[in-house]
């Protein structure tokens, strides 16, 4: 079983959320509880923009000049300073990792992550995700991109296993969902916000909760 990482084994929301407090403390003072809401707001939209994009220049570069900071962030020292912090904001619940490790019992299981080296393994090393996997794809180090059907095969080539006896879990309906069906493989699609699907992508399946993956091997 393969999994996606963010959003799917870690909450790109709940980090987006720390990383946003984080500047807020460092660049602005005394914001009121509703301006704080609406930059938190803004700040996720810019941020939702720029998604799968390393720079993140453009996104604080945008949200500060909509919310004039008390301390500005030098050009030059934003990445920098995304790169360190961000990786840091993410944190995995424990229901997840016990979930992980019973599959693990009867299935090899590995992710495939698109993203920079550096802050896809600063995320899985903080979170210490990786002691629970026999293997990590990720896009930067490999040179394919989900949904390009080259990385989930390089991935099932690690584990040594045939497609059709794997199963892909991930969130995002084209990126996850429609790669896996290029590499022909079986895909679950985890939808935890019930969110509707407006492709012509059908999973497998589709779960509301991790707790519904045992079912799928048990």
């Amino acid at each position: 079983m393969l999994f996606d990482l963010d959003d799917t084994l870690l909450s790109r929301d709940k980090a987006v959320d720390k990383m946003f407090s984080i500047i807020l403390e460092k660049c602005f003072k005394d914001v009121n509880r509703s301006m704080e809401n609406q930059m938190l707001q803004r700040f996720k939209h810019y941020n939702k923009r720029s998604y799968g994009d390393g720079d993140k220049i453009k996104v604080l570069e945008s949200f500060f000049d909509e919310f004039p900071p008390n301390y500005r962030l030098p050009r030059n020292y934003i990445q920098d300073f995304w790169n360190d912090k961000f990786p840091n904001c993410f944190s995995v619940n424990q229901n997840t990792i016990n979930i992980v490790n019973t599959l693990k019992m009867y299935v090899k299981v590995a992710i495939i992550t698109n993203g920079s080296t550096k802050r896809q393994k600063a995320k899985i090393m903080n979170t210490k995700i990786n002691n629970c996997f026999d293997t990590i794809v990720i896009s930067e180090e490999v040179g394919f991109r989900k949904p390009d059907e080259r990385i989930f095969e390089f991935a099932l080539n690690k584990l040594n296993v045939q497609p059709e006896t794997a199963l892909f879990v991930g969130d995002d309906i084209e990126k996850d969902i429609g790669g896996y069906q290029n590499a022909n493989m079986k895909g679950i699609w985890f939808n935890p916000h019930t969110n509707k699907n407006d492709t012509e992508i059908r999973p497998y399946a589709e779960i509301n909760s991790f707790d519904s993956l045992l079912s799928c091997v048990t």
